[in-house]
């Protein structure tokens, strides 16, 4: 299990300050399908895998800022003439 409390760099590059690590309670990940103009579908959603809170840092409308540590999972579905034969 990851440390519940660390230091990260915000923004990035910048320098180091406190933030908590949050659990996700529910997360509804849904696909993004992309139609390209060779025919091919793309398929992508992005998956959450940590979320850690700034400590003391708001945005300018007040809310606390997140840095959301992420993967993108993507599916390529092709015409079949472009595929590779054999």
């Amino acid at each position: 299990m990851p440390p519940t409390k660390r230091k990260i760099r915000f923004p990035p590059g910048g320098p180091e300050k406190d933030a908590q690590l949050i659990d996700v309670q529910q997360s509804n990940e849904h696909w993004n399908n992309y139609l390209l103009g060779d025919g091919t579908v793309l398929k992508m959603k992005l998956v959450a895998t940590e979320v850690w809170r700034i400590e003391g840092e708001w945005d300018p409308e007040g809310n606390p800022v997140y840095v959301v540590k992420s993967s993108n999972v993507l599916t390529v579905n092709p015409p079949e003439e472009l595929r590779r034969k054999g």
